[in-house]
């Protein structure tokens, strides 16, 4: 057997053909839905990119694992201490582990990851790893050439599982000029208006629409696909373009891929696995370009998957994890889950249509802010520890079958469902802690380490721009809510 895995950092459901959206971004990735199970409710159960892909990786919760920032003590899993073994428990029960030394399977990762967030434990399982060598900052033309090598040297060969990481929809938008902009003709995201784009000019926070470039405005002129401000319509549809073309530009190095498979004669039974580490926020809180918050835009992750045995064309509408294909994997090779996993199989919903959904998601967030928040029915309630200088109330409530893009927080008119949210969140965090052999919340060591690491030391300068650029008036609040920053 052979298993392609495609992790294409930070894609956004919404914006692929085969989950509804009106450009057309994503044909090749499309033609595998069209042959597979696409999961409409899918989640990374914490984001962005480090916890996100820690979860993943290991088929634990960051609360568990300890790995839910960006920087500090919860950028690095927890130590295993005084019952740590010759070899540590952290590679050695991950799913590339599993399929290399239980089922057999050669394994290869194509990735910058590891050394993007001295995140070694990454590799744990993978026979080969390949450095792509920009730290995450490549275009699809300087990863492609290696996964062609790859399929050339090994695609004929049985038993082989292949990670390719592709990095175009993660800001800055990269899509080289030479692609030029399919989409301008294109009209953009209908619930972006100009009264919307108006409104986000008082936004506060980084990568809001006056900082895209998270504390300022300054453009990298090196990436033109991407404005530093998104101040009238104009701004915006470069801004979205960009994002759209990154993913185009991806799509079609994807497709050159199956293109080298076809040619090895491997393409018909190879199975494909479709999906990301985080999505990003596009306008969702005035944020713009970033994956910045506990919610749908930034947890809300395709999956696709296309294996011998399942349905053609086939949806799944339950709510899942992404740390769910853990067990999942091990299901479908007739493995047993490594012990300590948190994720549940679907496999059963991909090879009979079954219902493996989930009664309700915790989502959680602290690279950028301090978040959980609990995904259940049509309903996302939103907990904020640290507001990352944005100003989030303490408690959200959204419903995203009419408000998908979260305009509307409706926790004030509806307080019995936060109150219905609020007891799910807390029975999870009860049974993490009752599980774990520490007594510490990475959250709450975040908390004491000074904050999120994309916020921490940063208020005091950003207050001086926000006085300067007309919105003063949040600065007595922030001052309130952080008084340590200006310590």
């Amino acid at each position: 057997m052979r298993i392609l895995f495609l992790d294409l950092d930070t894609l956004r459901p919404d914006h692929l053909g085969c989950y509804g959206y009106h450009r057309n971004t994503s044909p090749n990735i499309d033609r595998i839905a069209a042959q597979g199970v696409r999961f409409t409710n899918y989640y990374c159960s914490d984001a962005p990119c480090l916890p996100s892909r820690a979860a993943l990786m290991t088929g634990r919760f960051g609360i568990r694992t300890g790995v839910v920032g960006h920087g500090g003590t919860a950028a690095d899993m927890r130590l295993e201490g005084k019952t740590r073994d010759f070899n540590s428990l952290i590679a050695r029960r991950q799913w590339p582990y599993l399929l290399s030394r239980r089922a057999g399977f050669h394994t290869a990762t194509i990735s910058p990851f590891a050394e993007r967030h001295s995140a070694y434990w990454f590799l744990g399982g993978f026979r080969e790893a390949y450095d792509t060598g920009g730290d995450g900052g490549e275009s699809a033309e300087e990863i492609t050439p290696t996964v062609l090598d790859w399929i050339e040297r090994n695609a004929a060969k049985d038993d082989w599982f292949l990670h390719v990481n592709y990095w175009d929809p993660h800001t800055p938008y990269r899509a080289p000029a030479e692609f030029g902009n399919p989409f301008e003709n294109d009209p953009l995201p209908a619930w972006l208006t100009e009264e919307v784009v108006e409104r986000h000019q008082q936004a506060v926070g980084p990568h809001t629409a006056r900082e895209v470039m998270m504390y300022e405005s300054e453009a990298n002129p090196r990436r033109p696909r991407q404005p530093g401000e998104v101040r009238n319509m104009r701004d915006l549809r470069r801004f979205m373009d960009g994002y759209d073309c990154g993913i185009a530009y991806m799509d079609r190095h994807i497709g050159g891929i199956f293109q080298a498979l076809e040619k090895k004669g491997v393409m018909d039974n190879l199975a494909i696995i479709i999906t990301s580490d985080h999505g990003e926020n596009l306008g969702e809180f005035g944020i713009y370009g970033e994956h910045a918050t506990a919610d749908q835009p930034t947890c809300h992750v395709p999956m696709i998957v296309r294996w011998p045995g399942c349905e053609a064309g086939g949806v799944d509408n339950g709510l899942h994890y992404h740390l769910d294909f853990a067990p999942t994997l091990a299901d479908l090779l007739g493995q047993p889950p490594f012990p300590g996993w948190d994720g549940r199989s679907y496999a059963a919903s991909l090879l009979r249509g079954e219902d493996c959904g989930r009664d309700y998601l915790v989502l959680s967030q602290c690279a950028h802010v301090c978040q959980r928040s609990v995904r259940m029915e049509d309903w996302l309630y939103m907990r904020t520890y640290h507001d990352g200088f944005h100003l989030f109330p303490e408690e959200m409530l959204f419903d995203l079958a009419d408000d998908p893009y979260q305009q509307h927080d409706l926790a004030g008119a509806r307080p019995e469902v936060c109150q219905r949210a609020a007891a799910l969140l807390g029975k999870w965090h009860t049974e993490m802690m009752q599980s774990m052999p520490s007594d510490a919340d990475p959250l709450w060591t975040v908390m004491r380490e000074g904050g999120p690491a994309h916020a921490r030391g940063r208020l005091k300068g950003y207050c001086a721009r926000l006085e300067a650029t007309g919105r003063g008036w949040a600065v007595p609040e922030l001052k309130r809510r952080h008084p340590q920053e200006f310590e």
